[in-house]
């Protein structure tokens, strides 16, 4: 999760625990929603695995910054399947793009479809715990996107779905139908991962 409990809670001035369960189920889902937003995992995952055509050289993480590659696999057809390669010479550039010297294969793909997998640790460390050497911490703006994301979706609980709402007299209010508050939206566009 992008942040903790405790932190939303300080944010919206909560000391009661009755809310404790939709608090961590909206932080799951704006979590969730922040990855597909940036098309990529943001959360450290130890054992990613990535499938490419075997004939690519360059491979575009999905999770990172990469930490360590720990093997790469080639697969022709399901009754052999993932055939471990050893001695793969490999780059990891800009922490998100593994370059290998040579494909896994020469074969192009019209003639012997052939598939790359490889496997690797990359990712963001989550609040509540400390990165280790060689990891890299969740940044502060990601955590605090989170943070007012999930205390605007508390605030107006009430008023989903709900457009204009006419709580006295002549004065009506026009609720926003944004999926992710504004501010937010801009602070997670440096992390969106582009792909072709």
């Amino acid at each position: 999760m992008l942040t903790e409990l405790a932190t939303v809670k300080a944010r919206l001035a909560l000391a009661v625990t009755d809310y404790d369960d939709l608090l961590t189920r909206a932080i799951e889902a704006v979590s969730a929603r922040f990855d597909r937003e940036c098309n990529r995992a943001l959360g450290r995952t130890v054992g990613a695995t990535q499938e490419f055509p075997a004939t690519d050289k360059e491979i575009i993480a999905r999770c990172y910054p990469i930490e360590t590659v720990s093997k790469f696999e080639l697969k022709t057809t399901e009754v052999d399947g993932w055939i471990e390669q050893t001695d793969v010479a490999y780059l990891i550039r800009q922490v998100c793009v593994i370059s290998l010297t040579l494909p896994l294969s020469f074969v192009p793909q019209s003639v012997i479809p052939q598939l790359g997998r490889v496997t690797y640790t990359g990712g963001y460390v989550m609040p509540g715990t400390t990165p280790s050497a060689g990891q890299t911490a969740l940044p502060a703006d990601l955590e605090s996107a989170a943070i007012e994301q999930v205390a605007y979706w508390f605030q107006q609980r009430d008023k989903l779905g709900l457009i204009r709402n006419w709580p006295h007299q002549g004065t009506y209010v026009v609720l926003m139908q944004l999926p992710l508050l504004p501010e937010v939206a801009a602070s997670i566009r440096p992390y969106q991962r582009w792909s072709i």
